[in-house]
């Protein structure tokens, strides 16, 4: 497989590339977002590692750690040691997938950014593929449970129909034509030029809904995978991520509606035919 080689842009004080000194920059950064993982992430980082080495990018991976009480973050010091690729980023005092990756992303300088679970869930060997993706100038390339000859494990059906119902309510926020089957995933690959000037909401899980609908995306690709049984620990899913996520969905609607609103009021204030007539105290009221 070929190196990426991707232009890096700007990004705001949210998601910023600061510049790395003392090391080669990396193309491709994995974050890996963990609370309590220590049954899962050595053999996961091993497994990570070993796929990554096989395909000829420069990468580096991040475990960003919300203060695990297990042993986490002393697991992953003890790999870092050995491999320089590693990096433990521990959060103090702070909660949410999404902030947890964001962090993550705020310390790299990498041009494709990336997130999977910890939980062995999502398997490393698909992160070819998705590599592949964006190499074939794919702006965002997804691990999909929905798409063609993608499973969703063994859910049961209270979980299938919520999941079912969470992706339908999320269709008309995203834009035509490059609908994803699967904006809920967990695992996914992102071009960091496509972030732009956007401040991301740091709670919840579904940040990659966020960046379909309002990050600077023009083309997707989703893989196919099989969701995996959890190896070890207990689930994150709880009571407070169907809030945080139902919270985020509100947040998206109602910028929706204010940006069509608004692009309603210019093309109203356009066609007016007086409007160049108009006098400075009523071109403020055709403003507003």
């Amino acid at each position: 497989m070929s190196s990426i080689a991707i232009s890096q842009s700007y990004m705001p004080d949210s998601v910023s590339a600061p510049a790395q000194k003392g090391r080669e920059r990396a193309q491709f950064a994995l974050v890996i977002p963990t609370l309590c993982e220590a049954g899962n992430i050595l053999e996961l980082l091993e497994e990570v590692r070993n796929v990554l080495d096989s395909v000829g990018v420069n990468y580096e991976i991040l475990v960003v750690d919300d203060e695990s009480c297990d042993g986490t973050g002393e697991l992953v010091k003890r790999v870092a040691e050995n491999d320089p690729r590693v990096r433990l980023l521990v959060r103090r005092g702070e909660r949410g997938l999404s902030g947890a990756i964001l962090h993550g992303w705020r310390h790299s300088d990498a041009d494709v950014l990336g997130v999977m679970d910890a939980d062995r869930q999502h398997p490393p060997a698909l992160l070819p593929q998705l590599l592949q993706a964006i190499l074939n100038d794919r702006d965002v390339a997804i691990g999909s449970r929905y798409t063609k000859g993608g499973e969703t494990g063994q859910w049961n059906l209270l979980r299938r129909l919520w999941s079912s119902m969470a992706v339908s309510v999320t269709l008309p926020l995203q834009q035509r034509g490059i609908r994803a089957k699967d904006p809920m995933s967990g695992y996914f690959l992102v071009r960091r030029t496509c972030l732009g000037d956007i401040c991301f909401e740091q709670s919840g899980f579904k940040l990659l809904l966020e960046i379909l609908v309002r990050g600077r995306i023009s083309s997707i690709q989703e893989i196919p995978f099989a969701f995996g049984q959890r190896a070890s620990g207990t689930s994150k899913a709880n009571l407070r991520v169907a809030r945080d996520f139902a919270s985020l969905l509100l947040k998206l609607y109602a910028n929706r509606l204010q940006l069509s609103g608004l692009k309603e009021q210019t093309k109203t204030v356009r066609n007016l035919p007086e409007a160049e007539e108009a006098t400075s105290s009523e071109r403020v009221t055709l403003r507003r």
